[in-house]
């Protein structure tokens, strides 16, 4: 999906099923926390809108994002419904950027192959701070708004 075409907050709360009962926990990087911790509050805030309880979200910090794998695979372990793994990968001048992306991106494909409930993929890999910056509450809206309501409606299908 384009950003530039949409802003990852908006959402219609009538076409997402209720977290009433849903069980989320959130993998969060405290590596660029600026972005991070606006991400989480995002998800968090839609989560709570679309009914799942407070005491029903699980918040865990991994120290970057190349972490988040395994921090998901635990947060996998406390029966939850889903997991939000939440990161923020900006591009610098050496290819650890590209190692770090590739390895997050796997290791969560991996894991949801893997597993019976879904590990959603809310980590921006932008080429700068700005554009995390946009898309973290900013003029693109808020990436974890999307990932939560993602969370709800693939628990959902879990179910099925």
């Amino acid at each position: 999906m384009a950003t530039a075409l949409n802003n990852l907050s908006d959402f219609d709360p009538k076409d997402v099923p209720s977290g009433k009962g849903l069980k989320i926990a959130l993998v969060v990087a405290e590596w660029n926390a600026q972005i991070t911790n606006n991400l989480c509050i995002g998800a968090h805030t839609a989560l709570v809108d679309c009914g799942v309880l407070e005491d029903d979200i699980q918040t865990t910090q991994v120290p970057g994002s190349f972490e988040l794998v395994f921090g998901a695979k635990k947060a996998l372990e406390k029966q939850v419904d889903a997991v939000i793994v939440i990161g923020s990968v900006i591009q610098g001048q050496t290819k650890h950027f590209d190692f770090v992306c590739q390895g997050v991106t796997q290791g969560i494909v991996s894991l949801n192959l893997s597993s019976k409930q879904p590990v959603v993929f809310c980590v921006l890999t932008d080429n700068t701070l700005q554009q995390s910056i946009d898309r973290s509450g900013g003029i693109h809206g808020n990436k974890g708004v999307e990932a939560a309501v993602t969370a709800i409606k693939m628990s959902h299908l879990a179910k099925k």
